[in-house]
């Protein structure tokens, strides 16, 4: 159903998860149950713990306006980075630690998260890894899983847009995601497969499950999925973005993408079906590129700019907003031109004086600023 203007009512809402860091150190602290405990009075269950004490995860509610949604992001944040500031932390918003972190890191108690320790080892030694999760209303299954077939095709643009992991224990990655690349080990990660029912869904998940390949459903760890909790498709490829602009930039990209998707399978239109191996091989160079150089074109499996593969995400997207939305996402843009991406500027603000603590000091500025837009 469409609004008197024309345009496909979408719903969107975002979690997000930030990493508490030692303002003199700036290395990360564990700390999260007590910042948690802190902001749960503000936020109540809004905010929570995660996989190890470093980390923080927020979720808001679902909003039909970006406005609104940038609004709660900034009152979520400053209710964060005011309760760690009474333990004489600070937040910050990065798919990975800048500076160096234990190994096993310290992990949050919990039966869950033991389980998934004692199933895969080591590959929970590396997940203090934080993203940005968007998720989009859905009226059902059926729709959740035509969706997320219609916006596989845009997974490594927005990789590219949100990247902003170039660090890892203290080191240039040569990534702009490392945490893209540190998700991919996963045994169930990556793109999604192109569902072509249900059934197949739910078959699939069903195998999964039988062959403790994964735990529970929460082990879907690919790039986007429907949400076993809530009636939304979840589109969990992004870092976690240093801005609240930059979230929303993200939040009303995939709202454009996924309303223009919508319109496509209410015309019955066929999505686009790009090999996996295609389709992988763009997101891992969209994780080591970002914006800054080239990209798969999954049309002709050439390189091309990436800002060209933005700039066709973008014109899709915004043939699916209204006014409102997009002016606010068209003021976001000039400065993510004039600046890049997060990865980009957690470099500049290295080079200035070739000294990493200047990165997490510049995310740490970041993370509460008040949006510009």
């Amino acid at each position: 159903m469409r609004t008197p203007d024309g345009f496909v009512p979408v719903t969107v809402g975002v979690e997000e998860e930030y990493l508490l860091v030692d303002p003199v150190s700036r290395q990360v602290s564990p700390e999260a149950e007590k910042v948690v405990a802190h902001a749960a009075v503000e936020l109540g269950d809004r905010v929570t713990t995660e996989l190890t004490r470093y980390q923080v995860e927020v979720r808001t509610d679902p909003h039909t306006t970006l406005a609104d949604l940038g609004d709660q992001l900034c009152a979520t944040r400053a209710a964060v980075a005011n309760a760690a500031a009474r333990l004489g932390l600070r937040v910050i918003s990065s798919g990975t630690p800048v500076l160096g972190q234990d190994t096993p890191p310290p992990f949050t108690p919990g039966h869950r998260y033991a389980r998934s320790i004692a199933t895969f080892g080591a590959l929970d030694h590396e997940q203090s890894a934080c993203a940005c999760h968007v998720h989009v209303g859905v009226p059902d299954m059926t729709t959740a899983l035509r969706l997320s077939n219609h916006l596989r095709p845009w997974l490594p643009a927005l990789i590219a847009l949100a990247a902003n992991s170039p660090y890892w224990h203290g080191q240039d990655t040569g990534y702009a995601s490392w945490r893209t690349m540190t998700w991919g080990r996963w045994p169930v990660a990556g793109p999604p497969p192109y569902f072509t029912s249900r059934s197949h869904f739910q078959d699939l998940v069903d195998r999964l499950i039988a062959s403790h390949t994964i735990i529970d459903r929460g082990g879907l760890y690919w790039d986007m999925r429907p949400s076993h909790h809530v009636p939304t498709l979840e589109v969990r490829v992004a870092d976690a973005m240093p801005t609240v602009e930059d979230t929303v930039l993200l939040a009303g990209t995939v709202k454009g993408l996924a309303a223009a998707a919508l319109s496509a399978i209410g015309r019955s239109e066929p999505p686009p079906c790009p090999g996996p191996e295609m389709l992988r091989a763009a997101c891992w160079r969209a994780a080591r590129d970002g914006l800054a150089g080239e990209a798969i074109d999954l049309h002709t499996g050439r390189l091309r700019p990436a800002t060209e593969l933005i700039d066709r995400l973008w014109k899709t997207a915004d043939n699916a907003l209204d006014a409102g939305d997009l002016a606010l996402l068209h003021a976001v843009r000039a400065r993510l031109g004039a600046h890049g991406n997060g990865a980009d500027r957690q470099r500049a603000a290295f080079r200035r004086r070739r000294h990493l603590p200047d990165a997490v000091d510049h995310l740490i500025g970041t993370m509460t600023a008040a949006p510009r837009c």
